[in-house]
């Protein structure tokens, strides 16, 4: 019989944002994580954590669903890299995960996209695309912003080491997704992590952060004007220069605000062939930029990522 795993859960009230049950926020009996809430899913357990980060300075909160497992059992992990503007809590009640990760026997981490708190500058006109919900993955050089915005090692060496000491994962076989902002992340975070992610995938994901406006904002605010400093954080400039995927999957909306001016998916397209990456890049008609489109095919790649994770 599998092991149902069950987190105590002391007695409930509604968060004031997500809906989810949620429990006093005291520490975990663990010491070193926060449980924000739990709740039960497909045969596995949706919670939300919180702990101090040594990379950001600041308290990050996280989202992660465990399906049931043996004890002792190890699970495949596969992260989700958020996009502009949002937090852990998107992909948790909108991306549509839980089914097809049972189903697989695959663990769903979410981290937020930025540091958070009284002491973290924003973008000084209050802006969507900079600052608060938009830490590109980067780490920042300006001064204004390297104490806290440092979510390329929070992502690349901080959570990783704190999932594998505090949840039954098997740190051997990774691999990684996102959207928009997060796609980026997520292709850059794993061409520059080599050995590390068996597989890599994403929906519309901001292809070439030097050729668009969100990139010139976010990459000129965090890290300066010299755009020879930017490089390590565009995926096309990358997989010219030779870094590889060990396989790739790209979903695109046809019908995306955002495909022209920001995602020009096309640049990614003649990257890998000029370079023969491993690609597959659909474009799907009719749809947009929103979570209607990544719920449509998270199924699709959780079981892609499920075969390469065997």
């Amino acid at each position: 019989m599998p092991c149902v795993l069950r987190l105590p859960i002391p007695m409930a009230a509604k968060s004031h944002r997500s809906g989810l049950t949620s429990r006093a926020r005291l520490p975990d009996r663990r010491g070193m994580i926060e449980t924000i809430s739990t709740n039960r899913s497909h045969g596995g357990t949706q919670g939300v954590y919180s702990h101090s980060s040594s990379s950001t300075g600041t308290a990050m909160t996280f989202s992660l669903f465990l399906p049931d497992h043996e004890p002792g059992e190890k699970l495949p992990l596969l992260w989700f890299l958020s996009g502009l503007t949002c937090t852990h809590a998107n992909v948790t009640e909108k991306g549509e995960f839980r089914e097809a990760c049972a189903r697989h026997r695959i663990a769903f981490v979410a981290p937020d996209t930025s540091p958070r708190g009284e002491d973290v500058p924003d973008d000084a006109e209050g802006a969507y695309d900079f600052g608060l919900g938009a830490g590109f993955y980067v780490d920042a050089t300006e001064a204004r912003f390297a104490k806290h915005y440092r979510m390329r090692s929070y992502i690349e060496q901080e959570l990783p080491e704190f999932l594998a000491s505090e949840f039954p994962l098997d740190m051997e076989q990774q691999a990684i997704t996102g959207h928009s902002m997060g796609g980026h992340g997520a292709l850059t975070i794993g061409l520059r992590n080599p050995g590390r992610f068996r597989s890599v995938s994403a929906f519309s994901p901001i292809v070439s952060p030097l050729n668009c406006p969100w990139g010139h904002k976010a990459l000129a605010g965090y890290l300066g004007d010299d755009r020879t400093n930017w490089a390590d954080y565009d995926a096309c400039a990358l997989i010219t220069g030779g870094a590889r995927l060990p396989d790739l999957l790209v979903d695109q909306g046809g019908a995306d605000a955002f495909l022209e001016e920001q995602l020009k998916t096309h640049l990614l397209e003649e990257a890998c062939a000029a370079a023969g990456q491993n690609a597959t890049i659909r474009m799907q008609p009719g749809y947009d930029h929103s979570y209607y489109f990544i719920s449509t095919f998270m199924a699709d790649h959780i079981g892609w990522h499920a075969e390469r994770l065997k």
